[in-house]
């Protein structure tokens, strides 16, 4: 996914820092609905008064003891000096914005709520007709080098991503085999893409950054480079390779078959000696082994059960061509950003899926391992159908309200981390128009702690110097609500403080590995059954059945072991060191609960409500209505909201029974106002959906839910409690009660921060 808007709504945006006042008259304030509080808060002007501010957390100038670089295990993530540093992350675009005040502003913005890590995601490639592959958008490498150096003086870490496929469209210009065409997975093996795809990279990280006047290479601000966003050969897009291309493809297959056997004639002999007619490959181009050319079977034939025919051996090869064609490209990038650019960055290949999660996607995780990061995009949505979907809300549009924790299964921290590496997820969000968003931030700061995944990169933090509003133009604008894909919200960002607080300090514990898996490269290529898988879809009991025959575990796990603790893999690995944990303490599939096996975490899927226990970060997201108290460690949740998210987090290190500074954080759900929607049931494809039906998207601004939440925190030594606005400033005091060396607390409707002392 990518965001870019237009230069025209780019200038409206810039025209005042206060936009979640579009729609009113100047210098008015919208009522507050009923049940709700009006989210108008005032520009940040950052005062040192402010009780909440994480910018202390960040180094006073991001990469001032030299180049991140992985731990001594290769798992995770240390500064320059070997000092283990954990990100909190968004992807950013104020970039786009025609201000260096605006860029300077938002960096501060950020550090102030915990960030310490951006991602940039372009496209340097060119657009105009009759250009030459090697030329560049230079206004977008301008933006990057502006975002590093801003970022950068507010200690915060920058990841470039600065390829796409998707949006590319080869010009005949550019004398690329086959002329005008999509540019998926070409840049894999085609020599004339690659020889672009390199000069875009010099232009970008070899001349001196105007605003730093160092290189990119050599600026140990840029913490980790990407080579490409959501392209791979094993997903359907590969399908769409026609003409000049396939026949370039099938002869590099051809070359690496005779590599391997000796001749075509023998590779076709050793898969069983069959001759199929053209008709059965891609873009019906068949067998030529006097061209020196073999046919590709389309990517469907993956997504089928194995079998031990010709067939079955031939896809096998071509599996591992693809896997190993990937796997070079990786190999080469690294070598030329190491060797000829200088770079000293980590580097991640890639972050895509393939077409089939189960069986292919340890290939695709394989083809990274020259490299020195995984990653993976992963967002959590609900049912969104309507004509705009893929980036607007209108009205008329129907969805599902959906909660992650009703689904744990798609948890997008669920992921199987290649071992020796660190494991990113470039972009996540809990989607919208699902309202059930405050839980994201939570539980991503529980789940990265609980298995060690070590950066998620909310998806996107748009173009505005502070907040997101439901609108980012006037009425009557072109742009619809951008709730769609901003996370700049109350109920998103809004909820960093806590979250971001608890997974940088390491207040929530890792675990021991859930399951650890070993697997052959030949198991990879057969397409033999993993332990376990990370998409939804995979059954234990039915996927399972086509395990590696030298696997140490006979039977597939519950892809819940998860949310136990940490899933590895190794790749060429032997698959009788496998190994997992008995899930029968962890995991109840009767009453619907999983435990961390931490203990520290515990999520009820049934109720739909996780609750965090750690000695200094305690609180619980969901239907906490329906939960009845929640009696934590140290902290007593009591809550008449249907949906809330509360935290209760150390500010001074200490724990929370004896610390003398606490972060009480809540959220509820946030609306535009005057939004309203209505009860649906509709077909989709074949089945029947239950959800909702927008009937007004509303206007400015949000509107959030009254909080009903009542604390108690045993802690003698808490006095005071103070509501902060969502500056972190002081606003009111809020009374207290105390009894039994514990204070109690109700909260304000309107609280977003509240701070005990």
């Amino acid at each position: 996914m990518t965001l870019s808007l237009p230069q025209c709504s780019r200038t409206a945006l810039v025209a005042s820092l206060s936009l979640l006042t579009v729609g009113l008259a100047p210098g008015a304030r919208a009522q507050n609905e009923p049940g709700h509080w009006a989210f108008q808060p005032a520009t940040d002007a950052f005062s040192p008064k402010a009780l909440l501010d994480l910018r202390s957390l960040n180094e006073k100038v991001a990469g001032q003891s030299g180049f991140v670089r992985r731990s001594a295990d290769g798992s995770d993530f240390v500064l320059g000096n070997g000092q283990p540093v954990r990100f909190w992350a968004v992807d950013e675009y104020i970039q786009n914005v025609d201000s260096p005040d605006a860029v300077t502003h938002k960096a501060r913005w950020l550090a102030k709520r915990g960030v310490n890590m951006v991602r940039v995601h372009s496209v340097l490639a060119p657009d105009a007709e009759g250009s030459k592959i090697t030329d560049v958008r230079q206004g977008e490498i301008d933006r990057i080098w502006k975002l590093v150096a801003a970022m950068k003086k507010e200690g915060i870490y920058t990841t470039i991503s600065p390829y796409w496929a998707i949006p590319v469209h080869v010009r005949a210009s550019w004398g690329v085999p086959g002329g005008a065409q999509d540019a998926a997975a070409l840049v894999f093996w085609d020599p004339t893409m690659q020889a672009g795809y390199r000069a875009w990279l010099r232009a970008l990280y070899a001349p001196p950054n105007p605003y730093t006047d160092i290189p990119l290479a050599k600026d140990p601000a840029v913490a980790i480079i990407q080579l490409q966003n959501e392209d791979s050969m094993l997903f359907w897009t590969i399908q769409n390779i026609k003409g000049a291309q396939l026949t370039e493809l099938c002869t590099l297959y051809g070359g690496w078959l005779t590599k391997k056997y000796g001749s075509l004639d023998a590779a076709n002999a050793a898969w069983g000696g069959e001759h199929p007619g053209a008709g059965d490959f891609q873009d019906n181009q068949g067998d030529d082994p006097a061209g020196g050319r073999m046919g590709i079977y389309i990517v469907w034939h993956w997504t089928q059960p194995p079998t031990a025919d010709y067939r079955g051996r031939r896809l096998a090869d071509q599996l591992a061509f693809f896997g190993e064609t990937m796997r070079k490209f990786n190999a080469d990038m690294v070598s030329y950003l190491r060797n000829d650019l200088g770079c000293k960055q980590l580097v991640n290949p890639g972050n895509w899926r393939p077409a089939d999660p189960i069986r292919l996607f340890d290939v695709e995780r394989y083809s990274y391992t020259p490299g020195d990061v995984m990653g993976v995009n992963r967002y959590f949505n609900g049912v969104h159908e309507g004509p705009d979907n893929g980036w607007a809300i209108r009205p008329g549009d129907r969805f599902t309200n959906a909660s992650v924790l009703s689904d744990p299964r798609g948890m997008p921290t669920n992921a199987k981390q290649v071992v020796g590496y660190p494991f990113i997820i470039p972009e996540t969000e809990w989607v919208a128009p699902t309202a059930y968003q405050s839980e994201g931030p939570f539980l991503t700061a529980a789940y990265e702690s609980l298995t060690g995944v070590d950066i998620s990169y909310f998806f996107a933090d748009g173009d505005v110097p502070e907040w997101q509003p439901p609108f980012a133009a006037p009425a009557g604008g072109w742009q619809p609500p951008t709730g769609k894909w901003q996370i700049a919200t109350p109920m998103q960002l809004g909820q960093f403080p806590a979250a971001a607080l608890t997974y940088r300090q390491g207040y929530v514990a890792r675990g021991r590995p859930a399951v650890h898996e070993e697997r052959s490269l030949d198991d990879l290529w057969q397409r033999r059954s993993p332990l376990i898988a990370e998409e939804g879809g995979f059954d234990p009991n039915r996927d399972a059945g086509d395990l590696p025959p030298r696997s140490a575990v006979k039977t597939g796990v519950n892809p819940l072991a998860f949310l136990v603790g940490p899933v590895e893999v190794k790749y060429g690995g032997d698959p009788a060191r496998s190994t997992a944990l008995d899930m029968t303490p962890y995991i109840d599939e009767a009453h619907k609960v999983v435990r961390s096996d931490t203990g520290q975490i515990r999520l009820n899927y049934g109720t739909g409500v996780c609750v965090v226990n750690a000695p200094k970060a305690q609180g619980a997201a969901g239907f906490l209505g329906k939960a009845g108290p929640l009696a934590l460690g140290d902290v007593t949740i009591r809550s008449g909201n249907d949906y809330a998210t509360v935290s209760v987090v150390s500010l001074d290190g200490l724990p929370i029974k004896t610390s003398h500074k606490l972060l009480v954080q809540v959220g509820t759900m946030a609306r535009p106002t005057g939004w309203q929607d209505k009860d649906a049931t509709w077909k989709s494809g074949d089945q029947t959906v239950t959800g909702k039906q927008v009937v007004s998207t509303g206007r400015n601004p949000w509107q959030i839910a009254d909080a009903d939440v009542t604390l108690t925190v045993r802690n003698h030594a808490l006095k005071t409690a103070t509501l902060l606005d969502a500056n972190g400033e002081a606003v009111r005091s809020v009374p207290t009660t105390r009894a039994a060396r514990a204070v109690t607390v109700k909260l304000p409707p309107d609280t977003l921060y509240l701070v005990l002392r």
